[in-house]
């Protein structure tokens, strides 16, 4: 024990995020470990270590094994007591009714105390090291993080984390994504949590929270706070739909998220390979809310029923395709990012005169019902 140990560990605290306090502490706790194997073995002294002080000094990493025992006359407990003549032997001025302090010398422990109290240290570093890379995965749950391809495992894939691996499993995989060992990717950390076979880190390629976390790494203005992401609805591998708002009127919060020349958006759909993203104007009117849900369809009216969460909405006939979009994924994920339920009619279904395309047909937006 010297400095050389004190480097050490505050090597390992750096590299490993490992307390240093807390390694020193399981050394001091393993030297008592050895010492009380010792004397229970040698001397069959069973002993209790209240009155046992073992101490690793922070600076220099030197440590001592102090014992107190009372002296006495007659010793009736070897384990706490020391007669007067072998107290002399340490210190001519005890006498009976004193506290001696006895120095201990851990070369006298054998071998197997020694290897006892090297596994205790050990394994203490091991569970300080699996807590921390816990808590370093755990403080990224709801967060991204980048991973590499480490392998295929049937229908999941393992993902190499850095100082950890998750897992990719069949359900959080966007249908038809291929990926190929030491691909690097994007993954939302969906659940981190201590399983019997170790950390077990779940991440997703599905979630719309993917989605939104890319967006507030890509666009400043969402990291600052001034534009929020209000709503989202995601049908993955396929298109996801966006509500924004600005807290700040001079700051167009569709046109953040764009970027210049599309940039921005550009970059989050190369990461998704290809995924469709509409994103709109966020509304407190659930008629307006709606109306830009829709797009990119025409929408004649919209009639909103705040309470009911239900909405009749009319578009022109030849836009009445577009606004239920292909197998219904337009009026669906309008629904889902609004809140409310949808009903799209055309305007013959209505009972309205038709639009005709040639004819700019203004949106007339409902009032709240």
């Amino acid at each position: 024990m010297n400095k050389e140990l004190i480097e050490s560990l505050e090597v390992l605290e750096k590299e490993k995020g490992i307390d240093k306090e807390v390694i020193i502490e399981a050394i001091e706790n393993s030297l008592f470990a050895a010492y009380k194997n010792h004397v229970d073995k040698v001397d069959n002294i069973k002993i209790t270590g209240e009155n046992v002080k073992v101490n690793v000094d922070r600076e220099t990493g030197e440590f001592t094994i102090k014992v107190e025992k009372t002296v006495v006359d007659e010793v009736e407990d070897k384990a706490t007591q020391i007669s007067l003549d072998k107290a002399l032997e340490i210190n001519k001025k005890y006498k009976v009714g004193d506290v001696a302090i006895i120095d201990i010398e851990t070369k006298e422990f054998g071998r197997i105390a020694t290897q006892n109290a090297k596994n205790i240290i050990l394994q203490k570093i091991r569970e300080e090291e699996k807590k921390s890379i816990y808590e370093q995965y755990f403080e990224k749950q709801s967060d991204i993080v980048t991973g590499i391809v480490q392998r295929i495992n049937g229908n999941s894939i393992s993902i190499d984390l850095g100082k950890a691996e998750a897992i990719l499993s069949e359900n959080e995989q966007v249908k038809g994504e291929v990926f190929l060992p030491t691909e690097r990717v994007k993954l939302y950390v969906a659940e981190v949590r201590e399983a019997a076979k170790g950390l077990r880190i779940v991440v997703s390629r599905t979630r719309p929270e993917l989605v939104k976390r890319l967006f507030e790494e890509e666009v400043t203005e969402i990291k600052d706070g001034t534009v929020e992401i209000k709503s989202i609805a995601r049908e993955a591998g396929s298109r996801t739909k966006m509500a924004v708002w600005s807290n700040n009127k001079n700051v167009d919060p569709v046109g953040a998220c764009v970027g210049m020349n599309g940039a921005r958006v550009n970059a989050i759909v190369n990461e998704l390979r290809g995924e469709k993203i509409d994103i709109i104007s966020w509304s407190e009117n659930p008629a307006e809310l709606i109306e830009h849900a829709l797009s990119p369809a025409i929408v004649v009216s919209v009639v909103a029923d705040d309470e009911a969460k239900t909405a009749n909405v009319v578009v022109p006939d030849y836009q009445l395709s577009l606004a239920i979009g292909k197998e219904g994924q337009n009026a669906r994920l309008a629904a889902r990012l609004t809140g409310f339920k949808i009903d799209i009619k055309s305007e013959s279904q209505a009972g309205l005169e038709p639009t005709t395309p040639q004819r700019s047909a203004k949106p007339k937006r409902g009032k709240r019902g």
